[in-house]
């Protein structure tokens, strides 16, 4: 999938902020709904993980998972950062 560059530019700037976290409840079908909520209004979501919630191997599956259910494409994925496109 080819992401145009201006996503790019904007997924990576630090003034990007995390508009969804997920807390130690871990993802719910709540979360995914606010997810699918902001997607709606936005082209990019930010989301951060608590640290130690998932592996780091888990966290690419995470990722790939939330976008399956949101309908959105995973950007960037960087540490407990992920960066979704609404497609």
């Amino acid at each position: 999938m080819d992401v145009p560059a201006h996503i790019m530019r904007q997924a990576t700037s630090r003034e990007f902020r995390p508009s969804v976290r997920i807390g130690k409840a871990g993802l719910s079908e709540t979360v995914l709904e606010e997810i699918r909520q902001q997607l709606r209004t936005r082209d990019l979501v930010k989301i951060k993980v608590n640290k130690g919630l998932f592996e780091r191997e888990q966290r690419k599956e995470v990722w790939e998972f939330i976008a399956e259910n949101t309908g959105s494409a995973v950007v960037l994925q960087r540490g407990n950062i992920g960066v979704l496109w609404r497609r």
